[in-house]
């Protein structure tokens, strides 16, 4: 073979390459952007279209789930075909991806644009401008709003009863659903028992509000009371007591509402402090019983140190519900008669009051405050080596 035909054959081979190479590229753009392309058309159709409730409900299902399982199957087909380096750099961003997208789009961008906003007045930052006429706008008030969240009564108000709501309805929910587990754990009645203590947490916060709002229900004199307590106390001789006289008196109202998550979130408990429970081996405990120590021993010498882990993070679990606590408060009261939580203030302030700087940042300093219990509550987990 001559050294023209060698040198044709090359460029031949050269040329096979690129266009290899080029095709590689343009099925490795287009594939995704079409996969892409059909996911938006179905998200304007879920946004804008007038079909029925049922027809977009199926859409959305289809949409949702089965549009997350083609962009995983597409971009992994797609990195299956690079060389092992490239596969194992890029194959973890393929599952890792999608989630940290989501999450940015919907959760880092919200919080920095709230943040943004809670610089400014009511109105927040002044339309078609950029950011440094923005800043030097009247609309731009600095640490104002803080200020003003660390200084209002109503806001101070919120805070104490946020306080209550930790202090006393997360730990009377721990500490009920560890009575609940040891004791249901040697009873014959064990699954049905549990089954009724965890039956709550399948109603809706609102749901449950609704319930509590029959239990304090009030009938005129002369009728049967429906109300349980107000049942109860017309059984033992009282006067019953009208609407809302049960969540009107400040601050004992609170813990007529406090009530309600205790309730909701001690089934909560309970199954995760069973579990821990069963897995104390038995061969410690038949040999503190050996060593004559009283049931009472064990379970606070024994069972609990042994359990601390699961304790900590069930306690912070709820500690982080009771802080965004705003279902049950609303629904109970509005936040009338010294009620208000964070939560319900930053409602009122953003929705009510249409103050949005002031509101955007209540929601900063909600978040701040969840943020250094819920690290907390990871490093936890971390520990018990639950990741």
């Amino acid at each position: 073979m001559t050294t023209l035909e060698i040198e044709q054959l090359e460029s031949q081979s050269l040329g096979a390459r690129i266009i290899s190479f080029i095709g590689r590229v343009i099925v490795a753009t287009g594939i995704p952007m079409i996969a892409f392309f059909v996911l938006y058309q179905g998200f304007l159709f879920l946004r804008d279209s007038h079909a029925p409730r049922g027809v977009i409900t199926l859409v959305a299902i289809v949409w949702g789930v089965g549009g997350v399982a083609i962009l995983y199957w597409v971009f992994n087909n797609i990195v299956e075909k690079l060389h092992g380096l490239w596969r194992a750099r890029i194959l973890p961003f393929v599952f890792v991806g999608p989630a940290i997208a989501i999450l940015s789009w919907y959760l880092a961008i919200p919080t920095l644009r709230t943040f943004w906003i809670s610089l400014f007045d009511r109105d927040g930052p002044p339309h078609g401008l950029n950011i440094l006429q923005q800043l030097a706008s009247d609309a731009f008030v600095g640490l104002d709003n803080y200020r003003a969240v660390f200084t209002q009564d109503l806001m101070l108000q919120a805070f104490r009863n946020n306080l209550m709501w930790i202090v006393i309805g997360s730990t009377a929910s721990v500490i009920f659903g560890l009575l609940i587990a040891a004791l249901a754990d040697r009873s014959r009645f064990e699954n049905t028992a549990k089954s009724l203590i965890f039956l709550p947490m399948a109603i809706s916060f609102v749901g449950a509000s609704i319930i509590w709002n029959f239990i304090y229900e009030y009938r005129p004199e002369g009728q049967p009371q429906i109300g349980l307590l107000n049942s109860i106390v017309v059984s033992l001789g009282g006067i019953p007591q009208t609407w809302p006289q049960w969540v009107a008196i400040s601050p004992w109202n609170n813990l007529f509402l406090i009530v309600i998550v205790v309730w909701l979130q001690a089934g909560f408990s309970m199954v995760l402090f069973s579990g821990a429970l069963k897995g104390i081996p038995e061969e410690l405990l038949e040999a503190s019983r050996i060593d004559g120590a009283t049931e009472i021993q064990t379970f606070f010498l024994i069972m609990i140190p042994y359990i601390r882990g699961t304790i900590i993070s069930v306690w912070t679990t709820i500690v982080i519900f009771t802080l965004k606590i705003f279902d049950v408060v609303w629904v109970m009261t509005g936040g009338q008669f010294g009620t208000h939580v964070i939560a319900t203030q930053f409602y009122r302030q953003s929705f009510t009051n249409l103050n949005s700087g002031f509101g955007s940042a209540i929601a900063i300093v909600l978040l701040l405050a969840v943020f250094p219990v819920m690290i907390y509550n990871l490093r936890q987990f971390r520990e018990q080596e639950a990741f």
